[in-house]
């Protein structure tokens, strides 16, 4: 019997009881190789002794201070550490307890800011299908996750969404990637403009997508177009780093391999690897300023801004990251990594691609590798191969909806940032073997 609610009525978790490094182990006695971080969290694994010293030290000197009294020395230190690895002109950092809520942040940021410039007509977001920038109402209206969209679907803002950067299914067979990229920033820009340009708030985006679609890299020269589209409207560019920022893809921000400066970035996850509930908001000086010289103050906030603890976690977090140069072993063993798993899956007759960036990778499954077809969605492979991975030994992250919200399956591996590459090859076979058993049987029963 429990009283938790639980994400699944039906069932109830293992009991989790300790974690070290790589590892978690259950009330069971059972190990678990993390694969996953959570989803996309642990970047530094689980129970770091610097990331522990620092949130003992900071509940010993101060627990909790209500940011409309004060601030803390830990929130200044974190927002200077921040702003010094930043994008180029990013000035502020806004400091919540999450992913959700700083793509609340950002959104509500993104409206005061048009409001604050004498451009109160600004009301109207476009961003992406098959993207999710989180679970609060503005977030889930922005996000393009039919499957969590549709239940609370009438009571969402609206937004426009345009094709996602989704080469393996989307791109044509006469198109260049470059090509490919032009073609979805003129469908950005046909959507501002049947919108009205002058209406348009912020396009938001994923840099790399995320959980929904399993992995998306945007093609070379994506970003860039879209940037240029946005200057052309006067459009903010809100780029969500939630899950593939903070080192994820082998650069602290997934922008930099972009060559492009978002207007507002949110960050979570990565940020304080698991330790500590905690996420921000980073803005372009003008948008602070516009704040600044016009009413003062950002109509928003939340109980737990800037918490001491949570700040002291992500502070040590991104000093160990920097400390251990473990940016640059992201992007070695990321290499290899793929690698590794193209070697284990990459002929597989139900692997249909293989595609990611530093310790963040997609696998996308198929009925049939010729046609792309997905799998019956009845089947659903994605929940027997977290089932039949977690009896193995190893927590990775599946989920279903890869294509359209309802077909299709893939697996994302996002790896803490420390694991070795005997862990890196443990984790391919291990999938291998998951992948194996459930497609197979899959395909089986559906012959």
């Amino acid at each position: 019997m429990t009283h938790v609610f639980h994400r699944h009525l039906r069932n109830t978790p293992p009991v989790a009881v300790a974690a070290s490094g790589m590892t978690l182990r259950d009330a069971a006695g059972r190990e678990y190789l993390d694969a996953s971080g959570g989803a996309a969290v642990s970047s530094l694994g689980h129970a770091h002794p610097d990331v522990l010293a620092a949130m003992h030290a900071q509940i010993d000197r101060l627990p909790y201070a209500h940011t409309s009294f004060f601030t803390t020395e830990v929130a200044e230190q974190l927002a200077d550490e921040l702003i010094r690895t930043a994008p180029e002109g990013m000035s502020h950092v806004y400091l919540v307890s999450g992913g959700s809520e700083a793509v609340e942040s950002a959104l509500k940021m993104a409206r005061q800011y048009f409001v604050e410039i004498g451009q109160p007509q600004r009301t109207h977001f476009i961003a992406r299908r098959q993207s999710y920038h989180g679970n609060t109402l503005g977030a889930l209206a922005v996000g393009g996750n039919e499957w969590r969209r549709a239940p609370f679907a009438p009571i969402l803002t609206p937004a426009t969404h345009v094709a996602p950067c989704y080469p393996y299914r989307e791109q044509r067979a006469d198109e260049t990637p470059e090509a490919y990229g032009l073609r979805l920033a003129g469908e950005l820009e046909a959507a501002i403009l049947a919108q009205g340009a002058d209406r348009v708030i912020a396009f938001v985006a994923e840099t790399v997508g995320g959980a929904t679609a399993g992995v998306l890299t945007p093609v070379p020269g994506y970003f860039k177009a879209v940037r240029a589209v946005c200057d052309k409207y006067g459009v903010l560019l809100i780029l969500d780093e939630v899950m593939c920022g903070m080192g994820r893809t082998g650069t602290l921000y997934a922008c930099e391999q972009e060559g492009v400066v978002p207007d507002l970035v949110t960050i979570a996850k990565g940020l304080g690897g698991g330790y500590q509930p905690v996420g921000a908001v980073l803005a372009q000086k003008k948008i602070v300023e516009a704040m600044s010289k016009g009413s003062g103050f950002f109509q928003h906030g939340h109980t737990y801004l800037g918490h001491p603890v949570a700040c002291a976690a992500a502070l040590a977090v991104q000093q160990v990251i920097h400390r251990d140069g473990l940016l640059a072993k992201v992007r070695d063993d990321g290499i290899a990594f793929g690698q590794m798993l193209r070697d284990e899956i990459g002929n597989h007759p139900h692997v249909g691609d293989i595609r990611g960036r530093g310790f963040f990778w997609g696998v996308e499954l198929v009925a049939d590798r010729g046609s792309k077809a997905p799998f019956d969605p009845a089947r659903a492979v994605n929940a027997l191969i977290k089932k039949d991975a977690m009896a193995r030994g190893l927590l990775c992250y599946p989920f279903g909806g890869t294509v359209d919200g309802r077909q299709g399956d893939h697996v994302l591996l996002a790896p803490p940032f420390i694991a070795s590459r005997q862990d890196l090859q443990k984790i391919a076979a291990l999938l291998a073997e998951s992948i194996d058993a459930v497609t197979r049987a899959a395909a089986a029963q559906a012959a």
